[in-house]
């Protein structure tokens, strides 16, 4: 007897101290040699939820920046139409109104479930006239001809969901004109995208004024017709990804048609941390909800 109560005497009066848990809670332990009241259990149990909560962050996916490529230059059988339309990620196809092929185009880019703009010629400031196309927007118009002449534009390409400027870097910076164009873009259900082709754009002050939903372009990939242009620019695409998130980038079918789906295909496997999207994903929850959908 007199032995078993000693051992229980020394269980009692043994030092407990007091363990930090690494978030923030404490358990008691028995002194050095470990003679424990609870800390083995306790420690166990915190062990097992930490390897949890690890497993369960780990699992989580990566929030990766969304990019929207708009292919301008639909509509007239230019060059690297077919490959575009190929490439592994969705694209934005911008087509041109009233050409050999805009019909077409739209119906084939709808089919694969990519989103469709009008591509509106606009004058601009510097430019040949005939690289406009036929229903191009200048700055002579009445507010009824331009009015007429962007009803017709939309009317020509099916399933348009916005629309975007082709050139006009004249026609964006007058803010009669685009108030036109953009209560047009309301009244059908479209959003504006400002390809921003000048600094003076009145887009985003007028748009905001009707409340038309408004994208616009971050990086021209193929301004400069070479293939290391282009991947300097997808550097600079990427670049700005990191810094503000989602972005927009526009390229072109026709003169570097070739060589911009081939880096685009490349790209598509190889830039980490990017989602490609469509245009319209990236547009406000709220606005999205207001397009006027085309029927399939």
């Amino acid at each position: 007897m007199r032995i078993i109560a000693r051992l229980l005497a020394a269980t009692l009066v043994a030092p407990l101290l007091l363990t930090a848990i690494p978030d923030g809670g404490h358990y008691w332990t028995a002194n050095a040699e470990g003679a424990g009241l609870n800390g083995t259990k306790n420690a166990a149990l915190y062990a097992e939820k930490s390897t949890a909560l690890h497993a369960e962050q780990n699992a989580k996916p990566p929030v990766l920046s969304r990019v929207a490529i708009v292919i301008d230059d639909f509509g007239n059988k230019m060059k690297g139409t077919e490959e575009m339309f190929r490439l592994p990620v969705p694209i934005t196809a911008a087509i041109m109104p009233f050409l050999v092929t805009t019909r077409e185009d739209a119906e084939k880019a709808h089919s694969l479930g990519l989103d469709v703009i009008v591509h509106m010629p606009m004058e601009p400031n510097q430019g040949r006239r005939s690289w406009l196309g036929p229903g191009a927007l200048v700055s002579t118009m009445t507010d009824a001809e331009v009015r007429e002449a962007v009803e017709k534009a939309i009317d020509s390409v099916p399933h348009a969901t916005g629309m975007n400027n082709h050139m006009g870097s004249k026609i964006t910076a007058d803010e009669r004109i685009m108030r036109v164009v953009l209560t047009v873009c309301k009244e059908r259900g479209l959003f504006f995208l400002d390809s921003r082709t000048t600094y003076k754009t009145v887009v985003p002050k007028v748009a905001a004024q009707i409340g038309v939903p408004l994208l616009h372009n971050d990086v021209f990939l193929d301004d400069v017709d070479s293939a290391s242009h282009i991947s300097r620019q997808l550097a600079v695409l990427k670049k700005l990804t990191t810094e503000q998130g989602d972005c927009i980038t526009i390229g072109h079918v026709g003169a570097s048609g070739l060589l911009t789906s081939a880096a685009l295909r490349q790209a598509a496997s190889s830039m980490e941390g990017i989602r490609f999207v469509r245009a319209s994903e990236l547009l406000p929850a709220s606005a999205e909800e207001k397009l006027v959908l085309p029927q399939s």
